[in-house]
């Protein structure tokens, strides 16, 4: 009898799933990626450095608005001194899925890139985040890159 109600009791229980992470830890995760975006729509290359660790990388595929598809790399060095006013861009993320473990975090969200007010590409980022000394820096950056099938096109 008791290990049918032990049994019953363990079947009444809830999945296990993730434990989310409190809001003010998610909030400080995503501080440096929109500064990030904020300095991208001022095309400011030292403010993004700020929020990275400069030999961190950047990695993309797919398809850009310039029309080039494939791989594409370069440290973060390389991606900020090709930040220019004349070349700035805005991207926003929705809805980012965050895990966080002690001092490491990744973000996986959709995003959209505007140019001139109009929107040029989409798909889906994935942060690579790591707390040092108290502070959220943005390690990697891979993202997927489409220019057709984005919301608000």
């Amino acid at each position: 009898m008791l290990a049918a109600l032990a049994l019953q009791a363990t079947n009444s229980l809830p999945p296990a799933g993730p434990i989310s992470a409190p809001a003010f830890e998610e909030a400080e995760v995503l501080a440096p990626i929109n500064a990030a975006f904020a300095a991208f729509e001022r095309g400011d290359g030292a403010a993004v450095l700020a929020q990275v660790y400069p030999e961190g990388r950047v990695t993309a595929v797919g398809t850009l608005p310039s029309g080039f598809s494939g791989l594409r790399q370069s440290s973060f060095t390389e991606f900020a001194a090709k930040l220019t006013p004349a070349g700035a861009f805005r991207e926003r993320i929705t809805n980012p899925a965050i895990e966080i473990d002690g001092d490491v975090a990744l973000v996986w969200a959709p995003f959209v890139v505007e140019i001139g007010g109009k929107v040029a590409s989409c798909g889906y980022d994935h942060f690579d985040l790591v707390r040092q000394n108290g502070a959220w820096k943005i390690m990697n950056i891979t993202f997927s890159s489409r220019t057709t099938g984005c919301p608000g096109q």
